[in-house]
């Protein structure tokens, strides 16, 4: 083979070379006419007219003028500082389950937990409210003669020249049975209207109730619990630590005030309703160091005859016509367990000393457990008291 194109080279060599003749289309057009390349054709064209239609009418812009412009957004402006009253309101209304049962139900109402009471009565964690509606065991109405004077603001509570004070007056009598006694203060009311309703029917009327001095329709609520048959109280905001960052409204007494000016919000305060026999705290952990401050503010209520509760944190703080601390806040957690063991703690408290005083919100688990543990009291050996008769006149 080798020796065969050696041969072929040879008798080529020294002959002029072809002549190169124009370039012939023949060959193309015949490979084109051959069918299977007209359909690699065709189908090339088709992807090519897709893609170029997709490309163009994918983006409803494309083919327009277009510009990039770098955009930063700003931060949105910090909300407005809430007045005194907006903040005492949002303070307790945040404190609010959600009435309708659509809220998480692994939130602070306690989700669908249900508690079993010691004489079978159950609480379930939502918050709607089961408890049966009390009946009425009404309580004479407010005003009484000889227990108001008028004041810059509203009428006034005054001991009557005959001796008679609001602290008597005012509150749900009582006979005790022998039994130890157990007590209980529901607060934060006037501000919600379903969970104020809800309070004055459905607890027992020996359970006391407590109101809000700045709700709306003050005195219309404080008639009907003692329609019902509650005797009633009064919060005062009082300065509490981180004021005024945590305000508790405008007519907050202040730990840095002078006697006028206690005396001058407690005028306001004390004349925005009549038939309360007492008074309570709304925080003041700030107040109760202030001696100037709490001299003038028991100072006054013992002039004018008008009892102090405190929530457990004023212990050392006598004074006021007359005196008394809770033992336990009953809903720090607000859950069915939870409060349910803090007033099984109460009810063994009370056994132990023989008395015993709670306090809470009405939170609707709060007022809904406690309906149906106050409603086995009786059972269980104990008496269900009033809270005015947990309180004791100065030095006795």
């Amino acid at each position: 083979m080798f020796a065969k194109r050696q041969s072929a080279l040879a008798a080529a060599a020294g002959s002029p070379p072809a002549a190169r003749g124009k370039p012939s289309l023949k060959p193309v057009v015949a490979a084109l006419k051959k069918p299977p390349v007209i359909a690699g054709l065709a189908g090339l064209f088709l992807l090519s007219t897709t893609a170029l239609f997709l490309t163009v009418l994918g983006d409803p812009h494309a083919g327009t003028p277009s510009a990039r412009v770098a955009l930063h957004r700003e931060e949105a402006a910090p909300a407005p500082a809430p007045t005194g009253f907006e903040a005492f309101s949002m303070g307790a209304m945040g404190l609010y389950q959600d009435l309708t049962g659509t809220g998480d139900p692994s939130g602070a109402a306690g989700g669908e937990a249900v508690i079993t009471l010691p004489d079978g009565a159950t609480v379930a964690g939502g918050a709607s409210y089961t408890a049966p509606v009390q009946p009425a065991s009404p309580l004479p109405k407010a005003p009484i003669a000889g227990l108001a004077q008028p004041g810059p603001s509203g009428p006034l509570p005054m001991i009557a020249p005959d001796g008679r004070v609001p602290a008597q007056a005012y509150a749900r009598p009582f006979r005790s049975n022998g039994k130890p006694r157990v007590a209980l203060i529901v607060g934060g009311l006037g501000l919600n209207a379903v969970t104020t309703r809800a309070a004055i029917e459905r607890l027992p009327a020996e359970v006391t109730l407590s109101f809000v001095p700045y709700a709306d329709n003050l005195q219309s609520w404080i008639d009907q619990a003692r329609a019902q048959g509650h005797e009633v109280m009064l919060e005062m905001p009082m300065e509490p630590s981180g004021y005024p960052d945590n305000d508790p409204g405008p007519y907050t007494l202040l730990a840095s005030g002078t006697p006028d000016d206690v005396q001058a919000k407690m005028d306001w305060l004390l004349g925005r309703a009549v038939g309360y026999f007492g008074v309570t705290n709304y925080l003041g952990d700030r107040f109760a160091t202030s001696d100037t401050g709490m001299n003038a503010f028991l100072s006054s209520l013992r002039q004018r005859g008008v009892a102090f509760l405190d929530d457990g944190s004023f212990q050392r703080r006598p004074g006021a016509w007359a005196r008394a601390s809770a033992d336990k806040v009953i809903d720090q957690t607000q859950s069915p367990a939870a409060i349910i063991a803090a007033l099984n703690s109460l009810e063994a408290q009370a056994k132990l000393r023989g008395a015993a005083l709670g306090t809470g919100f009405s939170y609707p688990v709060t007022v809904e457990a406690a309906a149906r543990w106050t409603a086995g009291l009786e059972q269980r050996g104990l008496q269900l008291a009033p809270a005015s008769a947990m309180t004791l006149r100065p030095g006795r």
